[in-house]
């Protein structure tokens, strides 16, 4: 039976996340680490120590904006976002309960709509994820001020090749 590490290092199939060497780069940079309650680096120490149970029960892998930020200032290239997304599924498919529910939310309406479309519709997404959180009008205010200001658009492109997104969503069973 593979360790937790392998586990993970398997499914991200990049750089190792043993080539990590503790430098702190990825958190000193994370804009959200401040929110976290393990950092990004911690989060790897646990992966490399087998604490499965606590990195999947941590709100630390749903708090991940993925915005690769980590990445970028990563020395040795490890893919923490990818970590992150990782951790994320692993925990699904473990029917690990989660603790940022709205940010589950979030993540499954983010993949249906890139699987409809092959990229973002916001409008859509945005009613996805209000129909699956229950949360209808809490940032309504702000959601029409963005419409109003050109920020938001009603229609949005679809990705020509649907063929290659459903041929990547079925390649990771998702």
């Amino acid at each position: 039976m593979a360790t937790f590490l392998e586990e993970v290092n398997e499914k991200i199939n990049g750089v190792p996340i043993q080539a990590c060497y503790h430098c702190r780069k990825c958190t000193a940079g994370c804009p959200v680490a401040f929110a976290m309650e393990h950092n990004p680096n911690k989060i790897i120490k646990m992966i490399q120590m087998g604490m499965r149970d606590e990195v999947l029960n941590s709100s630390t892998i749903w708090l991940c904006a993925s915005c690769e930020t980590c990445v970028t200032r990563c020395p040795n290239n490890v893919d923490i976002a990818r970590m992150m997304d990782v951790l994320r599924e692993i925990a699904i498919e473990s029917k690990v309960p989660v603790k940022e529910k709205r940010i589950l939310k979030f993540h499954e309406a983010f993949l249906s709509n890139i699987k409809s479309g092959g990229r973002i519709n916001e409008p859509m997404m945005l009613v996805n994820y209000k129909l699956r959180s229950g949360d209808y009008f809490s940032d309504m205010a702000m959601g029409m001020s963005m419409f109003m200001k050109g920020k938001i658009k009603l229609i949005s492109p679809r990705t020509k090749d649907m063929k290659s997104v459903r041929a990547i969503f079925k390649s990771t069973g998702a």
